[in-house]
């Protein structure tokens, strides 16, 4: 198996390397009768696509997505979906040096460890350029989710720059569209600026968190004990070139609470249950609350640097590596699309699949 799809009933299976001809995905599942055209799912890829500012690599991709297949006069049939992203500024030349070496930090060498050989071309599959195509797919899944759940929204921002969080007492999401970072903190933003400029300038590459929030979830979607909804959200997000680690509404920061303090305690509303706080990310027991769905992943930094470090080569030799090229110094800038669109596939699939198994009835409550 070679597991490069994911999803349960909405099925995303994405293909090509960063420096080939093109890269994409196959869309099966998709239900026919939703609107769906290159100029619903353009805008999408253009907020991820590189070369936008300093602070990402300076490869000029396009991005234009291509529909081959699974739509007719401008509506999805309910046949295989094929979107194509043609790659026009690869410079292969740049990794002519590293051929014989592995980077440290990168997937180089667990590749050829598995395979017996790798595409040193700007890494291949464990390019982010890979995630070009799960933007693609997101973007049909937004396309969907706007008709079956037209009050859902998505929006995915930075909340933290190798050491440096945001205040969330300046929280302010009209503030992640005036930046080139998606920081909901014009402060954080403004500091952040001068500190990713002195990593770039020396070499260097930085981490960085991502949060992902999804308003307007419908109670019920996730399934015990095996597809819990934040099960699929995590693996979604991990599997993600260069994201090292994922959590759920408070996370990791849960353990450090008292039951007392961790309850989100819920009264009775007028249109439902109100909850009193969040803690548990919008979902109990692997099932949305319809509370808001939040989700956190941390990015490592880029591992193509121009700083010397100490490696060895296919023959066993050891060596220093320097990696020439066009390199994003906070690869997670670029994440935040991404894990927009996985948060679209995932809740589109599990919307699918509670569709099909519960017919959409609920439990009363009142």
């Amino acid at each position: 198996m070679s597991f490069n799809t994911f999803g349960h009933l909405f099925l995303v299976t994405t293909w090509g390397e960063s420096h080939g001809p093109a890269l994409g995905c196959t869309i099966d599942g998709c239900p026919p009768g939703i609107a769906l055209d290159e100029k619903a799912i353009q805008p999408w890829l253009d907020q991820r696509k590189p070369g936008q500012n300093k602070y990402t690599t300076q490869r000029r991709e396009a991005d234009q997505v291509e529909i081959l297949s699974g739509t007719y006069e401008r509506r999805t049939t309910g046949t295989p979906i094929q979107l194509m992203i043609r790659n026009t500024d690869q410079r292969s030349k740049d990794y002519s040096e590293i051929a014989q070496k592995f980077r440290p930090g990168h997937a180089d060498i667990t590749y050829h460890q598995k395979y017996g050989l790798r595409d040193p071309r700007g890494g291949g599959r464990s390019s982010a350029r890979e995630t070009a195509a799960r933007v693609a797919a997101g973007g049909v899944a937004r396309a969907v989710l706007g008709d079956l759940a037209p009050g859902l929204r998505i929006t995915g921002y930075m909340v933290q720059m190798g050491p440096r969080v945001i205040d969330r007492a300046r929280f302010d999401l009209a503030q992640v569209t005036e930046n080139p970072f998606w920081c909901p903190d014009a402060e954080a933003a403004e500091n952040w600026a001068a500190y990713l400029d002195d990593l770039r300038k020396s070499g260097n590459s930085v981490g960085a968190v991502i949060e992902v929030s999804a308003e307007g979830v419908p109670p019920g979607l996730g399934a015990p004990v095996y597809a819990k909804l934040d099960t699929e959200l995590a693996a979604a997000m991990m599997s993600i070139n260069a994201v090292k680690g994922v959590e759920v509404g408070a996370g990791m920061a849960s353990a450090a609470l008292t039951g007392v303090e961790n309850a989100d305690e819920i009264t009775m509303g007028p249109d439902g249950p109100v909850y009193s706080t969040n803690h548990a990310g919008g979902i109990l027991g692997g099932i949305s609350t319809g509370q808001e769905v939040v989700v956190r992943f941390a990015v490592k930094p880029t591992s193509s640097i121009l700083t010397p470090r100490k490696t060895i080569t296919v023959a066993g030799e050891e060596t220093d590596i320097v990696t020439k090229g066009r390199h994003d110094p906070c690869v997670g800038i670029r994440a935040v699309p991404v894990g927009e669109a996985m948060m679209a596939c995932v809740l589109l699939d599990h919307l699918l699949l509670d569709r099909a198994q519960t017919g959409g009835v609920r439990g009363k409550i009142g």
